[in-house]
């Protein structure tokens, strides 16, 4: 039973017009029983409440930051000696060493590339997962299977599958957020849809600036002329409801309208950090010299803010450190690969400190990934191509066990050799912590029943805390 049938059909009765409040808002939703909608709620007691996704749009050099080779440095120069399996340019060189230098870091003695110094000193909280593996070495496929478990666009994201299955905790915000931090990634939009889902679940895109939505100010001088509209556009709702029946997409767009109005309160207040502390500014590294460390540091200071206010799933996009080509560095690695990093080490590390004092880390996963590494061999003279075959990703909190490292590389770092991780078996371990059974979240469309993990998938186990 919808929302508006329920009030239309309760309307006689009180006591029917509140619960129809309560069950309107998904932050009263108890713990599913089997065989219940996922609409329902968790379907055990998660892990994790929320979802911070730091997405590293292009593809970071597994070897140069998280996967140190020595075997690079001993063959530099030389050819390659693996097969090559096909690249995105075929402008295949020899063996390029890595280019940073490499510590070990925290209790745990994780080598970390000189590229994230900050990050390093964050590393017991960190498990690296050296044993990625991707379907798709193309830009556009790639983010899409890595957004959606599948490499075409028009299927719902990880974060529209996440909120259909869990909602919001707060019902002035959307559960799915993108914090826009300059660039958005190949395949475009569709990264973040809600695909066959509900277009409620579609994620919501702020803008890292104020307002950080275009209409977010009302156009109307009084606040009764708005409300005046809207109280028109409801009565135009209920009419067509009346002619036309129960539409999904027609009662998403009511949501959405709905959201829409109490987002130009929340939003402001969310996004103002004029409040924050010095200290905390400062954390995020938002007196840096570097503009995008500015930026990104802000970003991860509103993530930090959105998911204290319920927002269940946010995603960061990358700043325009290196002009337009993200992490994608088919020439001149070592500037694309210090501008990018320069940007996000220490607002990532303020944001890993910042969660963990706050007593948010234990609830929150944050998630750091790009769609594909790049190749031990060059492109050229100074760049690395798309390597799907094997690299290296992060995760952090949320009932991860820090402090560790998870599967390998060969000693080139080209293809996983140990604990092959899938993209699939990624989205149902965020799902697991999630309190989600991914082959229980599941939507019929075109007479059959879709989930995030298609018909594969397995939790990672071996990171779990």
């Amino acid at each position: 039973m919808t929302r508006r049938r329920m009030l239309r059909e309760g309307s006689l009765g009180f006591g029917a017009l509140a619960l129809a409040s309560l069950l309107a808002d998904k932050a009263y939703g108890a713990t599913a029983a089997a065989g219940d909608s996922p609409l329902s709620g968790p379907h055990y007691r998660p892990k994790a409440r929320n979802v911070i996704f730091l997405y590293m749009d292009g593809g970071v050099s597994q070897v140069d930051s998280f996967d140190p080779k020595p075997r690079l440095a001993k063959d530099h120069g030389k050819p390659f000696g693996l097969k090559m399996e096909p690249t995105q340019f075929e402008q295949n060189g020899a063996v390029l060493r890595n280019l940073w230098d490499f510590k070990n870091y925290g209790q745990c003695g994780t080598p970390v590339s000189d590229l994230f110094p900050e990050t390093g000193k964050c590393v017991d909280d960190l498990c690296v997962i050296r044993s990625m593996v991707s379907l798709f070495s193309e830009h556009n496929a790639a983010n899409y299977f890595l957004h959606s478990g599948s490499g075409m666009a028009g299927r719902p994201s990880m974060g529209a599958w996440t909120t259909y299955g869990l909602g919001s905790e707060n019902r002035d915000l959307p559960g799915y957020v993108v914090l826009d931090g300059g660039l958005i990634p190949s395949g475009g939009v569709d990264c973040f849809g809600a695909g066959f889902l509900p277009a409620a679940y579609q994620a919501s895109l702020l803008r890292n600036q104020l307002p950080a939505l275009a209409n977010v100010q009302p156009l109307e001088t009084a606040a009764k002329l708005q409300k005046n509209k809207l109280a028109a556009l409801r009565a135009l709702d209920r009419s067509s409801v009346e002619t036309l029946g129960q539409h999904d997409a027609l009662e998403a767009a009511i949501a959405n309208y709905e959201l829409a109005y109490r987002m130009q309160l929340a939003v402001p207040g969310v996004t103002d950090i004029s409040g924050e502390s010095a200290a905390t500014r400062q954390l995020y590294g938002m007196d840096a010299p570097f503009e995008h460390t500015r930026s990104y540091g802000r970003q991860c200071l509103i993530a930090r803010r959105l998911i204290e206010r319920g927002v269940r799933f946010v995603e960061l996009t990358c700043p325009r450190a290196y002009g337009n080509a993200r992490w994608d560095a088919h020439g001149e690695l070592q500037k694309n690969h210090s501008l990018n990093a320069l940007a996000i080490d220490k607002p990532i590390a303020g944001l890993l400190t910042d969660l963990k004092a706050r007593g948010l880390l234990d609830e929150t996963i944050v998630l750091w990934s790009g769609e594909f590494g790049r190749t031990p061999f060059a492109q050229g003279s100074e760049g690395r191509d798309h390597n799907p075959f094997g690299f290296s990703l992060w995760l952090a909190g949320g009932g991860i066990r820090g402090g560790m490292t998870y599967g390998a590389t060969d000693d080139y770092g080209y293809k996983t050799v140990h604990n092959k991780v899938e993209i699939h078996d990624l989205h149902a371990t965020l799902l697991h912590l999630l309190g989600i059974d991914h082959e229980r979240l599941t939507y019929r469309f075109g007479g059959r029943d879709y989930r995030l993990t298609d018909v594969h998938g397995e939790v990672i186990r071996g990171i779990l805390a």
